[in-house]
C-alpha cells in the first residue's frame, strides 16, 4: 500500500472511530483526543490510545466497538489496541466539538 492509500485508509479508520462512544462523557474517542495513532500493515491495524484516567477501564463494550469500527473498513481484517498513558490526556486534546458538547467554554 503506497503512502497515499495509507493515509486514505487512516481517514476512513479515523471516521470509524467516531462511531466509538466513551460511555462515561457520551462522546466519540476521536472527538475526546484519545486516539494518538494509526497504524496499517497489510490488513493489520493498530490503535494508538489513552482513556480519560488512569483507573478507567478499556471496557469490553469500548474494545468491542473500537474492533468492529477498525474491522468494518474494507481491507482491514484485524485490529490492536496499544493502551498507552504518555502522553498523559487532558481536555486541551479534545476538539471544540466536544468541548462544546460537553459544555467546557475556552
Amino acid at each position: 500500500m503506497d503512502e497515499e492509500a495509507k493515509k486514505e485508509k487512516v481517514n476512513e479508520i479515523t471516521d470509524a472511530l467516531e462511531a466509538v462512544i466513551d460511555p462515561e462523557l457520551g462522546i466519540d474517542i476521536v472527538n475526546l483526543g484519545l486516539i494518538y495513532g494509526i497504524d496499517i500493515e497489510d490488513t493489520k491495524c493498530t490503535v494508538t490510545m489513552t482513556l480519560t484516567t488512569m483507573g478507567c477501564p478499556l471496557s469490553d463494550m469500548i474494545n468491542n466497538d473500537i474492533h468492529q469500527a477498525v474491522e468494518s473498513v474494507d481491507g482491514i481484517d484485524s485490529c490492536d489496541i496499544n493502551l498507552v498513558w504518555y502522553p498523559i490526556w487532558d481536555m486541551s486534546k479534545m476538539s471544540r466539538f466536544a468541548k462544546i458538547a460537553l459544555g467546557i467554554h475556552g
